[in-house]
């Protein structure tokens, strides 16, 4: 018994001395050189990211920043601020390679993103643009994005710990998961091993109220004591609202202008760094009539919510659509459409006679959905604005009325002040709006990554029902946006899409395509070894095994 019970008090030891050990952030543990290529990697990247005028102080107040963080010199900040201008991107490759060589790393270039990523978060502030260069930078260092969100998740639930209460039981099941996670190399959750010693890797203003929790196994619990306190809650508030109820939270209190319904609805019940928005276009009867229906298989993030606005026209908009395709005139002009369409005579005089004579049947509803959906945008523009939705990077996905909200949302995005940094993409769908580049030029100004415009040539019920309602000949969901930008992404879905109402029903396939994960994706993924880097196959077989876990600990108590 007396030979057990030496071993507890080294441990006790240990962790005493642990407490009084001064945390150290990981990325000043790096190497003269590796902290250099760090650096320069985020300022080439954020150049070629982010190269407008109008983006110079974001770089800039980066990049300074991140200097500070990784205890760099003053002599190199000139060397930095070129980077960050433009300078020096034909060394992108050659700073990764550096980076990748520094003995810290141990062959594991994750702690690298880890570290990027708690600088980011440091003063409760996720902005979008951040987020968009860590991606870049986890693809430049060959690391699966799954484990970026990995990594998110697990900071996301140790601040989310920090904050709740614990019965004995949780407390129990919390502390074996920590064991588990701490066999999990690739999560991390802010702890690095440096020269035999255990150090804290997230330091800094948001290092003690997330790392608090899940490191009292290895810390000690009077140091976890000591490294959690109020700031936890004021960094959940500031990423998360001060409601704290996220965008389920808004209620539209009166009547906006013309706008008679607005609300957020939950798609997931998770809470994330990141968030999505799905905009639906129409509503019909039956399996669509609900705005969540086309959005059943989206997971793009934990934390999804769909737009419900104007239900009562969308549905008029939706049973005007269906008697358009599924009567008779349908059934007589169908070859018509195709030889005009799809020829490329979209004059008002090539439509057929007999479907000219029933337009008043959809026009009416089209012109009325058109208006509100042009309200709706600018409204959800000053929703975003007022951070809402907290300091978080935001996705949003629509299609048809629904893309044309979030053209909108952005172009009044675009006239605001302190609008750069909250959204990261935006995929617009079979979008019923002006498509001569010269309109979508703002958007980039608000737009972080991505600007998807997912069209089809031969959509011949969007160039009827929009062309009947203005002169404009350029539609953005018949073709593709000829936008000099490196967001700008033009993606032709004719082999998906055989139709206006194909975006509806084609969702699942459609998201897939555009690049937006779904629960499918989600699932190949984890039975698919091929999608992730040699370094990453076992911590992810790791993650996706309890039994592992369990024999793993197993051996750790035996050891």
């Amino acid at each position: 018994m007396a030979a057990e019970e030496k071993p507890s008090k080294e441990q006790s030891g240990d962790e005493q001395a642990a407490e009084k050990e001064p945390s150290v952030l990981l990325g000043q543990q790096l190497g003269e050189a590796g902290r250099f290529a760090y650096g320069a990697l985020c300022g080439v990247s954020l150049a070629w990211l982010f190269p407008g005028k109008e983006q110079s102080s974001f770089r800039t107040e980066f990049i300074e920043g991140l200097m500070k963080w990784l205890d760099l010199p003053d002599a190199v900040l000139p060397a930095m601020a070129a980077f960050a201008s433009g300078l020096g991107g034909e060394g992108t490759e050659s700073f990764t390679q550096v980076l990748l060589q520094d003995p810290i790393l141990h062959g594991n270039p994750i702690v690298i993103i880890q570290d990027l990523l708690s600088f980011s978060l440091k003063d409760g502030y996720y902005d979008a643009r951040a987020r968009v260069l860590i991606c870049h930078i986890t693809w430049l260092l060959r690391i699966p994005l799954e484990e970026l969100e990995v990594l998110e998740e697990s900071l996301l639930e140790s601040l989310k710990e920090q904050n709740e209460a614990e019965s004995e039981t949780a407390a129990v099941s919390r502390k074996k998961k920590e064991r588990r996670t701490k066999l999990k190399r690739y999560l991390l959750i802010g702890l690095a091993t440096v020269g035999g010693g255990t150090v804290i890797g997230l330091t800094g203003g948001l290092a003690a109220p997330l790392v608090a929790a899940g490191a009292a196994t290895v810390i000690g619990s009077a140091g976890a004591a000591a490294l959690g306190s109020t700031a936890g809650i004021a960094v959940m508030a500031s990423l998360f609202g001060a409601a704290g109820a996220g965008l389920t939270g808004y209620k539209m209190k009166k009547r906006v202008g013309a706008i008679e319904e607005f609300e957020f609805l939950p798609l997931t019940e998770g809470k994330q760094l990141h968030i999505t928005i799905a905009i639906t276009g129409w509503l019909c009867a039956g399996k669509y009539g609900s705005f969540t229906a086309p959005w059943s298989s989206m997971l793009q993030s934990s934390e999804q919510y769909c737009l419900a606005w104007e239900s009562k026209y969308l549905m008029e908009l939706g049973h005007a659509l269906d008697s358009l395709m599924n009567g008779f005139v349908n059934m007589m002009a169908q070859e018509a459409l195709k030889l005009t369409v799809f020829s490329g005579i979209v004059t008002a005089l090539t439509w057929p006679t007999s479907l000219l004579t029933v337009a008043s049947v959809i026009d009416n509803p089209w012109g009325v959905c058109l208006h509100r959906s042009a309200e709706v945008g600018k409204h959800l523009a000053h929703i975003l604005l007022s951070r809402q939705q907290g300091k978080r990077p935001v996705t949003l996905v629509g299609f048809s009325l629904g893309a044309r909200v979030i053209y909108f949302c952005l172009q009044e995005m675009a006239q605001e002040k302190d609008s750069q940094g909250i959204i990261e993409d935006v995929i617009l769908l079979g979008a019923p709006v002006e498509g001569d580049p010269k309109y979508w030029k703002a958007l980039t100004r608000v737009v972080s990554g991505r600007i998807v415009n997912g069209y089809c040539r031969g959509d011949w019920l969007l160039s009827f029902v929009y062309r009947t309602s203005s002169v404009q000949i350029n539609v953005a969901g018949l073709q593709p946006v000829d936008l000099d930008d490196r967001r700008m992404v033009n993606m032709d879905l004719s082999s998906v899409v055989n139709g206006h109402l194909d975006y509806m029903k084609q969702m699942d396939t459609i998201l897939r395509a555009v690049g937006i994960k779904t629960k499918e994706c989600w699932q190949e993924e984890k039975g698919s070894s091929s999608l992730l880097c040699p370094l990453a196959k076992k911590p992810q077989q790791e993650a996706g095994s309890e039994e592992y876990a369990e024999q793993q600990e197993d051996e750790t108590d035996s050891e």
